[in-house]
């Protein structure tokens, strides 16, 4: 990448992040002005506002992706699928740009539009497998399968009326993907450990 259009990545990527930082306009014609770039420019660098939103949060998102292995070593296939889609819920209901992009994971129809979900879809995708494996979810689950039944779950914030809610259809999600194993809350001592 050339340093003129790196400079123009950085600079919307930091115009991103301090427009989400802050009430008001966030669309991405907002963005560009704020950034000092047409939109032309940030269409060229971010196809999507999901693609933008993945870049923001990347930090994040590596956290998720790179949880996988060590979830996997440490808990019981469905326990690491529970906690790691505790943490992408806890993410998307923290940051509501975040939740929004991911929504949009299902929707993307061709692999362009898919290829900024890709590493969390690698991720969830061998938390899936591991499941299969281990007989704890129906063969033939895919990412996208848990994304679609994850989807209402991005609308149930903080802020709900019942803060128990949240948490019930939750478990109810779990209980229903994983009902070969009894999947109880991961963070109880005792019962996340490989054969305890």
């Amino acid at each position: 990448m050339r340093s003129d259009a790196r400079s123009n990545r950085l600079r919307i990527l930091e115009a991103a992040t301090e427009a989400l930082a802050c009430p008001g306009d966030t669309s991405l014609k907002s963005i560009a002005r704020r950034a000092g770039v047409g939109q032309g420019t940030l269409y060229r660098h971010f196809p999507t506002r999901e693609s933008l939103m993945l870049e923001v949060y990347g930090a994040e998102v590596d956290e998720l992706v790179t949880a996988v292995p060590a979830l996997l070593s440490a808990l019981t296939p469905p326990h690491a699928l529970r906690v790691w889609l505790e943490r992408l819920l806890g993410l998307g209901r923290s940051t509501p740009e975040f939740a929004e992009a991911m929504r949009g994971a299902t929707a993307a129809m061709t692999e362009q539009c898919r290829e900024p979900y890709r590493p969390l879809l690698d991720a969830l995708t061998s938390l899936v497998r591991a499941n299969e494996a281990a007989g704890t979810i129906l063969p033939g689950t895919t990412a996208d399968d848990v994304l679609v039944l994850l989807g209402p779950l991005w609308h149930v914030g903080p802020e709900d009326e019942e803060p128990a809610r949240a948490a019930r259809l939750f478990d109810v999600l779990i209980r229903g993907m994983c009902p070969a194993s009894a999947v109880r809350d991961a963070s109880v001592p005792g019962e996340t450990r490989r054969g305890t």
